[in-house]
């Protein structure tokens, strides 16, 4: 989806799922800066190495470092389930940019959105599969 907010900048739009952490991502081009609910990426991420590789991923895999600004507003989960989130949206918004970049993020598998959720409590089980203990007698 593009959005042309003055003439001279395009918006770039691609939402992200894991877990349940939902985020929705727009590329402007710029400096290659993240802002991540109104702060800076780095302190938002915690400036954990991992966290900022996976964001940044599919721009790396393209070569796209400093061509673009990341603006994400995010919600849901847990840090681990925002970057890949994050990293989905990314993704997506980079194949509106230029359909042709499809073939090698889809290659490095960041457009595979992993479906793997919290399974739900059944009844007469502590948690999903955790049964109490059995007694014979």
């Amino acid at each position: 989806m593009t959005n042309t907010t003055d003439k001279t900048k395009a918006v770039y739009a691609g939402t992200g799922r894991r877990k349940s952490s939902i985020a929705r991502v727009r590329l402007i081009p710029g400096s290659g800066q993240l802002i991540i609910n109104g702060l800076p990426g780095e302190s938002y991420l915690q400036f954990s190495p991992n966290y900022i590789r996976i964001t940044y991923g599919p721009l790396y895999t393209l070569g796209l470092n400093n061509e673009y600004d990341i603006l994400v507003n995010t919600q849901g989960g847990g840090l681990t389930g925002q970057a890949d989130a994050i990293r989905l949206g990314v993704a997506r918004a980079l194949c509106c940019i230029n359909p042709e970049n499809r073939v090698a993020l889809k290659a490095e598998g960041h457009l595979t959105r992993d479906a793997r959720v919290k399974e739900r409590r059944k009844y007469g089980l502590r948690k999903a599969r955790k049964a109490p203990q059995f007694s014979k007698r």
